[in-house]
């Protein structure tokens, strides 16, 4: 918005009015690039630092403090006089990222059964492009207000997290949590309540042998690291490391500036970003209705192959037709927007939500928290490491810049071809089975357990 970036931004501003320099490199700001990767450090030292907190005090309180993050970093940024205070409050609106990206997907694996965790995990993911949509709607009704409408569109982020707060509070906390902690009694309550059955018997007895694993173990952390955890930590590393380098993220972050870098006029670049975030929430709703039925390994090869061919075709039509001082025409500019688009329903049905889906079902209990806070913290550093190189690349590469995420596209899809074992309608408290029966992995984790069991 120009109100924000004439306060804030004045160079980016300025830059901006002189459309005419190079096309790739208007935007390349590293004041404006520190604004938004603020978020994403701040998330990842959060991301961290709750893992203790989400297996000592609960996976609730964990989602009640995230809350409370974020509507301090909401007041903030409202209210933002100067640039500190704006980046004071981005860091504020980091933790509670990572508080709540650590606890959300652990808590919704916990209380799914088996057979619909797939699904239900989704609907992180499905939550998350819903609220990129939101923001991106809202920034086009408050792009119209003159001087403050910027501050409103920051300050709204207090709605969500309100809802997050209040929603923390009334939850019931997982089973596992519970029973972790020795609640065991309360933990066998609310299991029967979410099974809707006194029959739990079977799942009650597997929680409370996981949760004596869990309770013998002291460094979880120090524990991921030994060589029967090495197929969960590299999945924890890799997946959420691939989902980034599939590109989404600029695309999403950067929409408006890349659409506005494309000769887009006025509002256009508002309205295509809200498009792309539409087709996200929209697509993310395939992948929960199969994920379930055709699995996890056929819908990341799949969406996989399809993003390649997208990033490819936009890198031919922009390497062939758009370059410094020239603009694209109208007909090769909605080419691009519908393969982009078609970009974003590949990732909204295979990596998005499998990125995180993946490595929150498959670590044992004793190791699920650290787990859950190496994927975020993974995801977040490589979010950082995008978003602050990817106005540099943009102008270093130009339209190579989607060659180069079409070729990471390529190697995720042959590591999860090669690595990943299907793990649909496995209970997770047996995944561990899955890796001794791989083909890889299988030597790994079963090499010397004995020497293992002597370590600790």
């Amino acid at each position: 918005m120009d109100d924000f970036l004439h306060r804030f931004f004045y160079t980016v501003y300025k830059n901006e009015k002189h459309a005419h320099e190079n096309n790739y490199c208007k935007y390349n700001n590293e004041g404006l690039a520190a604004f938004t990767s603020s978020l994403y450090l701040a998330g990842l030292v959060a991301s961290l630092l709750a893992s203790p907190v989400t297996r000592k005090c609960g996976r609730k309180r964990s989602i009640i403090y995230g809350g409370i993050s974020f509507l301090i970093g909401a007041a903030l940024n409202a209210g933002a006089i100067n640039l500190a205070m704006l980046l004071l409050g981005r860091i504020m609106l980091g933790v509670g990222i990572g508080f709540g990206n650590q606890a959300v997907p652990l808590y919704l694996s916990e209380m799914a059964p088996a057979h619909l965790r797939g699904g239900l995990n989704m609907m992180f993911q499905l939550a998350t492009t819903l609220g990129i949509f939101s923001a991106n709607m809202i920034n086009y009704g408050t792009n119209k207000i003159h001087p403050w409408g910027w501050r409103l569109s920051l300050g709204l982020a207090a709605a969500p997290a309100c809802l997050m707060t209040v929603g923390g509070l009334l939850l019931p906390e997982t089973p596992n949590s519970l029973i972790e902690r020795g609640l065991e009694e309360e933990g066998r309550k609310v299991l029967e309540k979410i099974r809707g059955t006194p029959n739990v018997s079977a799942e009650f007895e597997d929680m409370v042998e996981a949760s004596k694993l869990a309770n013998s173990i002291k460094h979880p952390f120090r524990d991921i690291l030994k060589k029967r955890n090495r197929p969960q930590l590299v999945m924890a590393i890799f997946m959420p490391m691939f989902q980034i380098l599939t590109g989404i993220n600029s695309i999403l972050f950067y929409a408006p500036v890349l659409f506005r870098s494309m000769g887009f006029k006025g509002n256009a670049p508002l309205y295509s970003s809200a498009l792309t975030g539409a087709v996200l929430a929209s697509s993310t709703l395939v992948s929960m209705a199969t994920v379930d039925r055709w699995g996890r390994r056929f819908l990341l090869i799949g969406g996989g192959i399809q993003m390649i061919t997208c990033q490819t075709i936009v890198a031919i039509i922009l390497g062939l037709k758009f370059g410094n001082n020239k603009e694209l025409s109208k007909g090769f500019s909605v080419l691009v927007v519908v393969v982009m688009c078609l970009f974003v329903v590949a990732f909204g049905w295979s990596w998005g939500p499998l990125g995180w889906t993946v490595p929150s079902e498959i670590f044992p209990l004793e190791t699920r928290s650290a787990g859950q806070s190496i994927t975020v913290a993974v995801n977040l550093l490589f979010t950082f490491i995008i978003a602050q190189s990817f106005l540099g690349l943009l102008c270093a590469f130009k339209f190579g810049i989607f060659l180069f995420f079409a070729g990471w596209i390529t190697v995720m899809t042959i590591f999860v071809y090669i690595f990943l074992p299907e793990t649909k309608g496995v209970p997770i408290e047996e995944m561990i089975l899955l890796w001794q029966k791989h083909w890889f992995w299988k030597k790994i984790v079963s090499e010397n357990p004995e020497v293992e069991k002597n370590d600790e």
